[in-house]
């Protein structure tokens, strides 16, 4: 076991560095720079992504370090280089769009407000998922088990951010119960948790369905029932504590995709988190933050897998055999 974990982080920090590669050649692909968006156009007061010319003096001030680290006479080798020695170090450097905060302190204030909001959104759909896929499953080809199919169907089709404005309708306008913007209220975390909640509640459902059918079916359950096991000791004893093990397979990589899924919800809802910085990162060319935040993300996703494959491995004696 400890083996194949050391393995795995091998794996993680050779792959976080072919990310942080493509990353940074796609990013530098991309015509303009922050400089000639922000300093250039500040001179009509106030540039396209919102920066006044306080701040923009602001940039100034920090001017010289971010031309020392990305300026356009320093070679992309050598700028790939500093970039990777900054994620290393925790040290790189001011962010462009932010020029009073460093990348880090940034990903610090923003990386727990996106997580919370992936948890909180991940725990609703388990507590709602996992009990509409029993039903169905145990109601199945009845009008029950349609029903819950549709909205399964419905849920996972809709993206995230058509389901904010959903919410946004129903909560603010034709029932005024819940704001619609801000942050720092526990008020504020209903509607974002909820438009990100809607589509894992859809898919855990359906696959709890399919696996407890898969279950139902198997030699094990019709040996509990041949032994004059109730329904509720066969179903929930054996069927569903089965059931429940290839589901740890989707949460880990569910939870990653909340985080990362967070930019338009955030951006929408006025949540200082993650997902908001990087959108408004990516229309300012603050090449630095792009590139720290796509590492992080891949970096989540990578760390979500391997703790599920670590919990599995635990889980079912078969793999735990297997890679012996």
């Amino acid at each position: 076991m400890a083996l194949y974990i050391v393995k795995r982080l091998g794996w993680i920090i050779f792959n976080l560095l072919i990310l942080s590669l493509i990353a940074f050649a796609l990013i530098k692909s991309v015509p303009g720079s922050f400089l000639e968006l922000q300093i250039l156009l500040g001179q009509a007061g106030t540039t396209a992504t919102g920066l006044t010319v306080s701040e923009i003096d602001k940039i100034r001030g920090v001017e010289t370090e971010m031309m020392k680290r990305w300026g356009p006479t320093v070679p992309l080798w050598e700028q790939y280089v500093t970039f990777i020695k900054g994620v290393v170090t925790l040290n790189m450097g001011p962010s462009f769009r932010w020029p009073t905060q460093t990348i880090e302190e940034i990903i610090r204030k923003t990386f727990p407000v996106s997580f919370t909001i992936a948890v909180l959104a991940i725990t609703i759909a388990v507590f709602i998922g996992i009990p509409l896929g029993v039903i169905a499953a145990l109601k199945q080809n009845s009008w029950i088990d349609y029903l819950v199919s549709a909205l399964v169907m419905i849920v996972s089709a809709i993206p995230n951010y058509v389901m904010a404005v959903f919410v946004i309708f129903l909560f603010s306008f034709w029932i005024p119960i819940l704001p619609t913007y801000g942050w720092g209220h526990p008020k504020n975390y209903i509607l974002p948790v909820l438009a990100m909640s809607f589509g894992p509640i859809g898919s855990i459902a359906g696959y709890m369905r399919t696996s407890l059918l898969d279950a139902l079916k198997q030699d094990y359950i019709r040996t509990a029932w041949a032994k004059g096991g109730t329904e509720r000791y066969v179903i929930f004893g054996h069927a569903m504590k089965n059931s429940l093990i290839p589901l740890v397979t989707i949460l880990g990589p569910m939870i990653s995709h909340l985080i990362l899924g967070t930019v338009f919800v955030e951006g929408m809802f006025g949540v200082p988190g993650m997902g908001q910085y990087f959108s408004q990162a990516a229309n300012s060319r603050d090449y630095p933050l792009m590139m720290a935040q796509t590492v992080i993300f891949g970096l989540i996703l990578m760390v979500m897998n391997l703790i599920v494959d670590i919990i599995y491995f635990f889980l079912d004696p078969r793999i735990r055999i297997s890679r012996r």
